[in-house]
This record gives structure tokens, C-alpha cells and sequence, in this order.
């Protein structure tokens, strides 16, 4: 499809059922556990797609031989539990090890869902808006290097963000509370960090299920928050027993995940990708699927055609 060509017979809602000549297949390579793979066939803006999620369990080299084997095969990879870029402000940063990883497709385009993030996360924010008040609430931001757009319109919503990647990231007991000052030690920090072995910055393979007892230093900037945003393994990673009444906005969860946060006293779990038997689509899958129905590469407007028709999932728990 064409960008900004209307889908056809007017099926251009994700979840309602069109028919087109072939189904299209996308892959998630991740690097998180293999425990949470999933095979499901969705509508995306009027076409049929087949997404698959593939977990390696952490392991570098075989993200990369699966990658290589299905350059060619396949419409669109995701690359998950990792991204290839970080926009900051009007700077992008390229992680070294996710580069890597993408340059064993030479055929087939590869996403990490950082444009979806970008460009539609921040949109399904602000249709939130009017039922949450966002103005009204403090936000901890997990790590706005990962969801710079979520950041921004929290911000811009008027509410009070602290942005937590030096907590969770550098382990520093520190919350910044400026963009400004962030896209500033971003600039800095993001060239030296992005070069590093990419298991030093982010849990990956069976750290995402084992947990380590949370530290208090890191449970009282929960306690602080009415809602906490960001990727869900940083949230998870350190969270503490009890989230009595707060709001937890994130990605990528299944119903355990809900059972366990309903249980931590949570009020309400947002994800920004639609919830599909059970578990919320993770957004390099779906932006994989964007790529493979709209072509690569992807333009603001084919971002903005998918926020036109997504809704935030929220589960009342």
C-alpha cells in the first residue's frame, strides 16, 4: 500500500477481520526469554498479517544466525528486547550491538519499534488524556531513553515527570526533572553507553524472570509516583511488593503480569499496543507489521495512518 492511500473496503481497524491475496510475515527476533514466543495472525490497516515473536533467551549469536536465516523469508524482523536507535530531542543514537545484529538481513527490513515509540506512543498518551488527567498526576518514566516520546507527552500533558534512567540504568539514586537537562547528558552519556555489550545496560535471556529483590533506594521513587511508565522489564526489574493505586503504563505484558500487579494493589495497567489472547503486542513487532503492509522505509505519515486507528489497552484491576 501506497503511504497515504486509503485501505481498502474500509477495514483499517487492527482486530477487524479483511481479506486480501496474501498474508504477510513478520518475525520478532528477542532477545528475552523464549517463555513468552507467541504465534498470531492480525488485520493491519486492511491487511492480513502473521506475526511471530521468537525468543533466544539472551543469546547474541543465535539472534544473529535467525536473523540471517530469515533475511529474504519473511516481510519485515523485529528486533526485540533491544533497540537500533534512541531519538533524543532531534538526535538519533545507534546501540552498536543492535546495528550488528540487523546487519545479518541484507534483504529483509529490520525494525525495533523506536518509530513507534516516537510517533505513536505519544499520541495514545494524549488520548488517554481526558480519562486520567495527566496533569494531575507525578510520573516516574522508567527510562526515557527507551521512550523519549512517552516522556515528552507526559510533559507536555502538564504532568510532573522524573525520568529515571539514571536510577535504573546507572543504578544512581537520582531522578532528572528537566527534559532539557536530560537530551544534555544524553548527548554526553548516549555515545560512550551505546557502544557498550548491550547486557551490561539491559536484562536480557532468563534475567527478565529471574528478579532480583528490589532495592528500597529504587522502591521509593515508586512509592513517589501516581503512574509509572516505560518498558515493562525496567519496571518489573525493580518494582516493589506494594503499588497500592497507581497506574502502570507500559508494553508487552500477559496475563500473568497482570495477575502479578493486581495482586501489588496496581489500579490500572495501560498498555500502548493493542492486547491480543491475553499479552499486549510488543512494538517492534507491530511496527515490523506496519513496515511489511506500508513498505520501508516508514514515513511520519505511515505512523500516524496506525495511531489513527490503534486504542490504548487499559485494564481496571
Amino acid at each position: 500500500m501506497k503511504n497515504g492511500a486509503s485501505p481498502p473496503n474500509g477495514c483499517a481497524r487492527v482486530g477487524k477481520t479483511c481479506h486480501t491475496e496474501r498474508v504477510k510475515r513478520v518475525v520478532s527476533v528477542s532477545l528475552g526469554s523464549s517463555t513468552r514466543d507467541a504465534v498470531l495472525e492480525l488485520p493491519i490497516l486492511g491487511e492480513q498479517v502473521m506475526l511471530e515473536r521468537r525468543g533466544v533467551d539472551g543469546d547474541m549469536s543465535k539472534a544473529a544466525a535467525l536473523i540471517g536465516d530469515l533475511d529474504g523469508k519473511v516481510d519485515a524482523i523485529g528486533l526485540g528486547g533491544i533497540d537500533l536507535y534512541a531519538y533524543i530531542g532531534t538526535r538519533r543514537y545507534v546501540l552498536r550491538d543492535a546495528a550488528k545484529l540487523a546487519s545479518h538481513a541484507k534483504r529483509t527490513p529490520v525494525v525495533c519499534g523506536a518509530g513507534l515509540k516516537t510517533y505513536v506512543e505519544g499520541r495514545m498518551i494524549a488520548k488517554l488524556e481526558p480519562r486520567f488527567h495527566w496533569a494531575d498526576k507525578r510520573v516516574l518514566i522508567t527510562s526515557a531513553v527507551d521512550r523519549y516520546g512517552m516522556a515528552q507527552a507526559f510533559a507536555k500533558a502538564g504532568a510532573d515527570v522524573a525520568i529515571g534512567d539514571m536510577i535504573f540504568a546507572l543504578g544512581l539514586p537520582l531522578g532528572i526533572r528537566n527534559l532539557r537537562i536530560f537530551q544534555g547528558l544524553a548527548g554526553v552519556l548516549l555515545p560512550i553507553m551505546f557502544r557498550l555489550p548491550f547486557a551490561w545496560l539491559y536484562p536480557t535471556g532468563d534475567k527478565q524472570d529471574n528478579v532480583p529483590i528490589p532495592s528500597e533506594r529504587f522502591a521509593r521513587f515508586y512509592h513517589e509516583a501516581d503512574v509509572i511508565a516505560g518498558d515493562w522489564h525496567y519496571i518489573r526489574r525493580y518494582m516493589p511488593p506494594r503499588l497500592a493505586n497507581k497506574i502502570i503504563v507500559t508494553n508487552t505484558t500477559t496475563a500473568e503480569n497482570l495477575d502479578d500487579l493486581k495482586k501489588r494493589g496496581v489500579a490500572a495497567v495501560i498498555t500502548t499496543t493493542p492486547r491480543v489472547n491475553g499479552r499486549s503486542l510488543p512494538t517492534n513487532l507491530l511496527e515490523a507489521a506496519l513496515a511489511s503492509v506500508r513498505g520501508f522505509p516508514l514515513a511520519e505519515s505511515d505512523y500516524a495512518a496506525l495511531a489513527e486507528q490503534l486504542e490504548p489497552d487499559v485494564q481496571l484491576t
